[in-house]
């Protein structure tokens, strides 16, 4: 019982600072006019569903703050950064007027779900477009495994490619099983494959994708990087088509 009445003491005060967070930031989105204390209390509890939609544009702000920060330090750093062979598969002509960047884990749901757009996006803009693709596991040792054969797979051309899509279309945890199996319909040689998973700048080239993502302040995946802008998880084609223009 006395570790009820904590809780709910606790549950308590956790309420009422959040409370007063509520109404502060509800001024200062414009949400609620600004007043007494009994006068905001009381137009609070007269239109609930503000709280709703206070926590939706303080969020939205958050997100758009982050993303502007990301796009500054894109320009600090400078788009060559992404598009470096020793930390990504990069492919397309190198004086392209766009260039496309993705951070993804082979066993992210929404990457598999939105790598057949980037499949048609790709081959409508192989002229005009650099890709890079840069590894970034986050969902444990079976999402490391895939990404270390991945970029080993680096290797062999544009057989990454057939690798990389064959792998996005699974709907099971991509694990060593599943690895070769695809790697052999892709046409991969597997004996260099195995050999090459092994070689210090495959370790180099996924420790610096992780510092780039880092770096980025990236938290999940997908995350696209489209001629300097941000975009954070799953991507339709009328999206892609306007961060191109």
């Amino acid at each position: 019982m006395q570790e009820r009445l904590k809780t709910a003491a606790l549950g308590g005060l956790i309420g009422a600072i959040a409370a007063v967070a509520v109404m502060a930031g509800a001024v200062a989105l414009h949400i609620v006019p600004a007043a007494t204390d009994a006068r905001l209390q009381s137009y609070l509890l007269g239109h609930p569903k503000l709280v709703v939609e206070m926590q939706a544009r303080a969020e939205a702000q958050a997100a758009d703050e982050a993303r502007q920060e990301q796009i500054a330090k894109i320009a600090k750093l400078g788009v060559k950064k992404f598009l470096d062979p020793n930390v990504a598969f990069v492919t397309g002509p190198a004086n392209a007027k766009n260039t496309f960047i993705e951070f993804y884990d082979y066993n992210c749901g929404h990457c598999r779900n939105t790598a057949a757009v980037v499949k048609v996006f790709m081959q409508k803009h192989k002229a005009d477009t650099r890709f890079a693709f840069i590894e970034y596991p986050i969902f444990g040792d079976a999402s490391t495994m895939a990404a270390r054969t991945a970029i080993a797979a680096h290797k062999q051309g544009d057989k990454f490619l057939a690798l990389h899509f064959g792998l996005m279309a699974e709907s099971g945890v991509v694990d060593q099983t599943l690895l070769l199996a695809v790697a052999q319909k892709a046409g991969l040689d597997v004996y260099k494959l195995a050999a090459d998973l092994n070689a210090p700048d495959t370790d180099k080239a996924l420790l610096a994708g992780y510092r780039l993502a880092r770096e980025m302040k990236f938290n999940g995946t997908p995350m696209f990087i489209i001629n300097g802008q941000v975009h954070e998880g799953e991507i339709t084609e009328a999206e892609l088509k306007q961060l191109v223009k």
